[in-house]
């Protein structure tokens, strides 16, 4: 695949070839495009996604992630001085990423063992989106998905229920400590400075299953340390991914569907 031209943390801006974005956008028309899986040093070398993850990993763990990268021939030097060139597959998932301007941010509590805690989804103009999968070990899989598939997969993995219809005398503490399955879902919508991606406007939807039935739960407007039923129609896990992916930030439009 084509490479992300002097891309490194110190970039302020990304140059991507001609035609890269069309072609992988033709490509995941045609099925999901894996993009690798890598470690938090990795992602952090080539900055990518990391302002979204953990804390900064240690100066000698970075370095053994430069070394492997380089050895992988992933990351090469750039044009210029202290540029560096982020090459395959990683620099596509790069390229995408500095891109999005928003991200889908889901962990959740009672997984089964091999499937992953937590992913992040970054949506694209184009309909499609970047999803990376976190699982226990820390690796972090990297694919490109259509946006139907992206739902489909978000949704399947979240708690699974018969909704519930909303009451003010829900107890989200109770319910989410007797829960088989829950989920914290947290939309963001952010813009660059420079390589840094800086947060604004959030949305946090919690959903939990009990007893075959689906709770959603947001913050108190009054009281954001405090949940509260999600007031309005019940709507299925796939729903609500949509809905927070289409969520627009204060005095913007919904996004065309």
């Amino acid at each position: 695949m084509s490479e992300a031209d002097d891309l490194g943390p110190e970039a302020g801006n990304v140059e991507v070839p001609e035609g890269l974005v069309d072609a992988v956008v033709g490509l995941v028309d045609t099925g999901a495009v894996p993009l690798g899986a890598y470690t938090i040093a990795e992602l952090t070398v080539v900055d990518a996604v990391v302002d979204f993850l953990a804390a900064r990993p240690s100066d000698e763990v970075l370095a053994e992630a430069v070394r492997s990268l380089s050895a992988r021939q992933l990351l090469v030097p750039g044009v210029g001085e202290d540029r560096i060139q982020v090459r395959g597959d990683l620099g596509i998932a790069v390229a995408f990423q500095r891109r999005a301007r928003m991200v889908l941010d889901a962990r959740i509590a009672g997984g089964r063992h091999g499937e992953p805690w937590r992913m992040l989804v970054l949506p694209q103009p184009e309909r499609i989106c970047l999803i990376v999968r976190i699982d226990a070990l820390g690796v972090h899989e990297l694919s490109l998905h259509t946006l139907d598939e992206t739902l489909r997969m978000v949704a399947e993995w979240l708690p699974q229920g018969a909704s519930v219809p909303p009451s003010p005398a829900a107890d989200a503490d109770a319910v989410l400590a007797a829960a088989g399955r829950s989920a914290l879902l947290t939309a963001t919508h952010y813009t660059a400075v420079g390589s840094a991606e800086v947060a604004g406007e959030s949305t946090d939807l919690v959903l939990a299953s009990r007893d075959g039935k689906l709770h959603a739960f947001v913050r108190d407007p009054a009281d954001p340390t405090r949940l509260v039923a999600k007031a309005g129609r019940s709507t299925s896990p796939r729903d609500s991914v949509a809905a927070l992916l289409d969520r627009q930030p204060a005095g913007q439009g919904n996004a065309p569907r």
